[in-house]
């Protein structure tokens, strides 16, 4: 094993010049779909291309407490600061401009309110909005509804100028507008329909365009502090929504403080504030939760989730149904641009050791981008690895054919010594990823020659969004509906700056993403997504590892962790992707 390699040239120049923070959340990490024809103006409306009730909901609840025993008194109280440990902090709290993962996604619910929301079966509801509905009967139009009378923290009111605003800010971001740009024409995005009716335009058919409005994309700002942000964007810190929560400080990578709206449009909120405090060692994070200078917190950590399920004290909100751990290589540039060395390394892959000595029996494999309980699972997708003598016939045919090229991210020879010579990166300093590291090149080390470069979490992202890369260490997908994944796979979402990491392109497979977005039918639906499961593998740019699980942990004396409900009076998801809801929490006296 080598050192960190050195190399870059323009691209990482021109990659200096970005903040590309993390933004799986940007077009819907977590998602779902449903569609119906009904005619209720209070639903979420499709076409009626499929039974509703079938198409969408996860085969088991999404969430499930594990440990601790809630007893819920009869009134709550109102009072009191939970205070919220989140995983890392993100660059920025403004829905239309800020790369946001989970921590950001989990402080946008104090401040802001989505346009939809996912009910406690993962569908969409209207929040927000009063309807979501298509028209014209092809699905490549939607026309959403606000509900009359809602305002934001400063006074402006929420109308559909506003909504068309946010989008049409989202749209021109150069960060944000990566995941949003490619679903819609570049003229005539959206237009006003009424006062509190805006109507989305996409280039193709969509019938769970509903489940993107309980996304990034549909948090909605405040357009005069939208408008101000561009000016300072130091004000991209001091979010203005219309949420239960208000904004009343902020110190990155310290503390994050809101306090409560008793204005908020959509009832009474009790806490009187929710601070969040970003503790990256989850060690140290669980460690504050048990000594009570934390209420609660988000983590994927199996060895600390064993750790919290063990204390009969603490409330357990488990998600196991979101995103994948996986190896990402890129296939534009040597050596995985030929698909001999993206199966070697796969093949090299020390699966057994990863999910043991990592997942720690917490995280289950992964073989594709689904659970087993997701009705688009397919079970004849299984992922290789732990084959290396497979790996190495395969490395010795590539450097008999490739070995003297150069590899444009080392810039040295492909192949050494009849292995494979790349380069694997991951974010840090961390002492799990070091460890993931370490593992993987135990087993890779039979076909290549692996050099390391552990970069910052931020560096890391702009390299692999660069393509800067050979392969890395990635935690994505996860969507319920697997259309809201879209953005990282198509072909028309690679560029200078890609959100198709592997640089991949398929054109059949896209074809198979707009058929399969295009109707709530799941006669159709679930044999076209477990075909693209099937050109995943295929491909060999991905090995998966595990399936994500997400703990989202209360001290004993939190309640109403679960409570959250749309204004319709429909209960919504605890959690989901680590993050959950506050305006129904409350603390015991």
């Amino acid at each position: 094993m080598r050192t960190q390699s050195t190399r870059r040239g323009t691209k990482l120049r021109l990659a200096t010049l970005l903040s590309f923070t993390l933004i799986a959340a940007a077009c819907g990490g977590g998602s779902d779909g449903d569609s119906s024809d009904a005619e209720s103006t209070n639903a979420v409306e499709g076409t009626g291309d499929g039974d509703p009730e079938a198409n969408d909901a996860p085969a088991t609840s999404a969430n499930k407490v594990e440990e601790g025993t809630v007893e819920e008194d009869d009134d709550p109280i109102r009072g009191g600061t939970l205070r919220y440990g989140l995983e890392a902090d993100v660059d920025g709290l403004n829905p239309t401009s800020s790369g946001w993962s989970s921590p950001g996604l989990m402080m946008a619910n104090a401040v802001f309110d989505s346009v939809a929301a996912f009910d406690a079966e993962g569908k969409p509801v209207p929040y927000l909005a009063e309807s979501i509905e298509p028209v014209g009967g092809d699905l490549t139009r939607w026309q959403v509804t606000l509900r009359p009378g809602i305002t934001f923290h400063d006074g402006t009111p929420l109308n559909s100028e506003a909504l068309q605003i946010n989008f049409e800010t989202q749209r021109a971001d150069p960060l944000v507008g990566l995941a949003v740009r490619p679903i819609f024409p570049e003229v005539g995005a959206s237009e006003i329909i009424d006062d509190l009716t805006l109507q989305y335009n996409l280039l193709e058919p969509w019938a769970q365009f509903a489940a993107s409005l309980a996304s990034q994309v549909g948090y909605v700002a405040s357009p005069t502090w939208l408008t101000a942000a561009l000016k300072n964007p130091a004000l991209n810190q001091e979010p203005v929504g219309t949420g239960p929560f208000k904004f009343d400080s902020r110190s990155p990578d310290s503390v994050t403080r809101f306090v409560r709206n008793d204005d908020w449009w959509a009832g009474d909120a009790y806490l009187d504030a929710v601070e969040f405090v970003p503790v990256t060692d989850p060690d140290t994070r669980n460690d504050l939760l048990f000594k009570g200078d934390l209420q609660a917190l988000q983590t994927s950590n199996p060895a600390s989730i064993i750790d919290l399920q063990d204390d009969p004290d603490i409330q357990n909100i488990v998600d196991e149904t979101g995103d994948e751990g996986l190896v990402i290589m890129n296939a534009e540039e040597a050596p995985f641009d030929d698909i001999r060395a993206r199966k070697a390394l796969t093949f090299a892959t020390p699966l057994e050791n990863i999910r043991e000595l990592v997942g720690l029996g917490i995280s289950r494999p992964a073989d594709q981008m689904f659970i087993p309980e997701s009705i688009y699972y397919n079970p004849d997708v299984v992922q290789e690895g732990d084959m290396p003598e497979v790996a190495v016939a395969l490395a010795a045919e590539y450097c008999a054919d490739r070995g003297t090229e150069i590899n444009p991210v080392t810039g040295e020879p492909t192949c050494t010594g009849g292995k494979i010579n790349m380069e694997y990166q991951f974010a840090g300093p961390s002492v799990t990823a070091t460890r993931i590291a370490e593992i993987l090149d135990e087993g890779w080390s039979s076909a290549f020659n692996v050099t390391f470069d552990e970069l910052a979490q931020d560096d890391h992202i702009n390299q692999v969004a660069l393509g800067l890369y050979n392969a890395g260490i990635w935690r994505y997908f996860g969507s319920t509906d697997p259309s809201t994944d879209k953005v990282w796979l198509m072909c028309r979402t690679i560029g200078f700056i890609s959100l198709n990491f592997p640089r991949y392109c398929d054109e059949e497979r896209d074809d198979l993403i707009i058929e399969g977005q295009a109707t709530n039918d799941p006669a159709v639906r679930i044999p076209t997504y477990q075909e693209i499961s099937q050109k995943l593998h295929d491909s060999y740019t991905y090995v998966f590892l595990t399936h994500t699980m997400w703990d989202n942990a209360f001290a004993p004396e939190v309640r109403g962790i679960c409570d959250q409900t749309s204004p319709d009076g429909t209960l919504l998801r605890c959690s989901g992707g680590g993050r959950t809801w506050f305006d129904a929490v409350w603390i015991t006296g």
